[in-house]
């Protein structure tokens, strides 16, 4: 199913700047995070409020065809505002290079939570050290492909 509403580009320079560029690309340029090698996927929600979509740029955490969205907004006291997206409507397209599904998305909680929390710092360590900046446990989103 695709997403419907209207796209409204992030007020961010560098993520509106990001997301153009993947995706006129199909996904084979601004692949990277800013300034390095590791990839990210673009991912596609419905605002919670608004009902517009936005699009963001979010490192690559994969395993077994399910992806894990880490609202870590780098170690800040409060959510990324896709958090509240993810909540209040929990179905999101993700591109990633070229592939572009949609998937459901669930809040994960207790030992879920931890083997997928290990497996993010495992894949981009930065994640344990956005935890050390912050007294809120970072929420994780499973994304799970929908047939």
């Amino acid at each position: 199913m695709t997403l419907q509403g209207e796209y409204v580009p992030s007020k961010a320079d560098w993520v509106r700047e990001q997301v153009a560029a993947f995706e006129a690309s199909n996904g084979a340029e601004a692949n990277t995070l800013r300034d390095s090698g590791d990839p990210i996927v673009v991912i596609t929600s419905v605002g919670a409020k608004s009902g517009n979509l936005r699009k963001n740029p979010v490192m690559r955490v994969e395993r077994g065809g399910e992806y894990l969205a880490v609202a870590s907004k780098g170690g800040a006291p409060d959510q990324p505002e896709w958090y509240y997206n993810f909540l209040a409507r929990p179905e999101v397209e993700l591109q990633d290079g070229a592939v572009k599904k949609t998937y459901a998305v669930r809040l994960l909680t207790g030992a879920e939570r931890a083997d997928w929390w290990q497996h993010a710092v495992d894949t981009w360590s930065t994640y344990a050290t956005y935890q050390t900046k912050t007294d809120r446990e970072i929420p994780l989103f499973l994304l799970s492909p929908i047939s």
